[in-house]
């Protein structure tokens, strides 16, 4: 395993092109590590207001919640971590085993919690996430999606509507649709053209209202390439599409969970975090880009190789 782990890091951090231009640019990389029973997966991300916490949660029913420290130039060094807790089902034994496969995470400013689950293709409410769940009805499409690939990305709109999109669309020239909750059902409001081979996996709403997308790519020979692209997205539909960075394949690990927040110095930045998918060829990663100001150029750095 050591032997092969090391082909496979050489042909992922192998140099290429710079990655596409954007609108951010790399504020910093943490690999973060814990010796605790269930640490790692991690699929959903929710950063506090002023970026000293966040609630990460794995696709294994598992979430933590942990404070960050950083350094004078807004990087992360170090992380302090609280205990990996288990989502409560609605009764006990509710879920199946192969049925916990929690993805998107969302927490209204009140605390309430918001839990998509793939696998059964259904939202859980949480009155907190220590709580049992309570799940939100189905919107019809549901049921047709495709297994271990439908509602990935949740995010809570500025209204306090919340909004989800599946991972897979079901065809190639198929967009993907995004579902709105609101007054008790869910309603299809948009459609995200399917133009190449990314697909959706983490949004967040920004402090500036507008919709983020984090989007992966996958090759078995490259490794992940990951983007974000930013919306406005509300009950009238999508528009004004944004590129804010695009990385070359096998820059980042599996980044999944997005949460968008305005720093220190009023910068809005894009905190991501990487499933590991319990390998030792993957890490559990945290990655941060920052929007440049108005009228700053050239393409977004790529830092450090590996």
């Amino acid at each position: 395993r050591p032997v092969l782990g090391l082909i496979l890091n050489a042909v992922l951090c192998a140099p290429l092109a710079a990655q596409p231009a954007g609108l951010a640019e790399e504020a910093g990389r943490f690999v973060w590590e814990l010796e605790a029973e269930g640490f790692g997966g991690f699929s959903g991300l929710e950063v506090s207001a002023d970026g000293a916490t966040f609630t990460a949660l794995s696709d294994r029913g598992r979430y933590l919640s942990a404070r960050i420290e950083r350094d004078g130039a807004g990087r992360i060094i170090g992380i302090a971590a609280g205990p990996v807790r288990a989502l409560v089902p609605p009764a006990p034994g509710a879920w199946a085993a192969y049925e916990i496969d929690s993805e998107g995470l969302a927490i209204a400013p009140d605390g309430t919690a918001y839990v998509s689950f793939e696998g059964i293709h259904t939202v859980f409410r949480f009155d907190g996430l220590s709580q049992p769940a309570v799940a939100l009805p189905q919107h019809a499409d549901f049921a047709g999606m495709i297994a271990n690939a439908s509602l990935e990305a949740l995010a809570i709109g500025p209204d306090g509507a919340l909004y989800t999109l599946p991972e897979r669309s079901g065809h190639l020239a198929r967009p993907f649709p995004i579902y709105r909750f609101a007054d008790g059902a869910w309603r299809k409001v948009a459609s995200l053209p399917r133009r190449d081979d990314f697909l959706p996996v983490g949004a967040d709403f920004g402090p500036d209202g507008l919709f983020y997308l984090l989007e992966r790519r996958f090759s078995l020979v490259r490794g992940f390439a990951s983007r974000v692209r930013r919306f406005s997205l509300d009950a009238g539909g999508l528009s004004g599409e944004e590129l804010l960075f695009e990385s070359r394949a096998g820059r980042y690990h599996d980044l999944e969970g997005l949460a968008v927040w305005r720093d220190a110095d009023g910068r809005i930045r894009l905190t991501m975090i990487s499933d590991d998918n319990f390998n030792f060829l993957q890490a559990t990663e945290i990655v941060e880009y920052v929007l440049r100001e108005d009228g700053e150029d050239g393409v977004a750095s790529e830092g450090a190789g590996g």
